[in-house]
């Protein structure tokens, strides 16, 4: 495992909160240009196309995937340097993505906010989102690429525990 798992699962009036983050030190706008720039984002997501706008839909490429998929995005809001809310609807469900910026001395942190209905397939969904944001520090520090083989499913139990952490007594 490349490092240990930072996920959280937090229970909401609607279903949960998987909630994953990454602290770097830079500028605010400067990660906001690693989540939101498409040549950026082909770094460690994949590129993306199209006019985005809140209310638009852009195509986006999930370059790390098995045959490099592209897909539909909603960007349902966008308040730049601080928050980017997005939502897709592919074979799996409905997706509803937020990433919230923050800056305090020098530190930028970074949290992505997957909103989902149920915590049914988080231990999935965690190790997941824990490899893309550690391919974005990669990309951001000119490391190497980690192995998806080190999150999954080495990472499956900690996120299942948390699901349980979160159901109803």
């Amino acid at each position: 495992m490349t490092r240990p798992p930072t996920g959280r699962l937090f229970p909401t009036p609607d279903g949960n909160d998987l909630v994953v983050s990454r602290t770097f030190r830079a500028p605010v706008e400067d990660v906001w240009a690693s989540v939101t720039e498409s040549d950026r984002t082909a770094r460690w997501f994949g590129p993306w196309e199209g006019d985005a706008a809140p209310g638009r839909v852009i195509k986006v490429q999930m370059a790390h995937e098995d045959q490099a998929p592209w897909f539909d995005m909603r960007i349902d809001a966008c308040d730049p340097p601080r928050r980017l809310a997005v939502s897709a609807t592919d074979e799996s469900g409905d997706w509803r993505i937020e990433l919230l910026l923050s800056h305090t001395d020098g530190r930028t942190e970074l949290r992505l906010v997957h909103h989902l209905d149920t915590a049914d397939g988080v231990g999935e969904l965690g190790p997941g989102w824990e490899y893309y944001l550690d391919m974005l520090a990669a990309a951001r520090n000119g490391l190497p690429t980690p192995s998806f083989d080190d999150y999954y499913p080495a990472m499956k139990p900690y996120f299942e525990a948390l699901r349980t952490r979160t159901d109803p007594v």
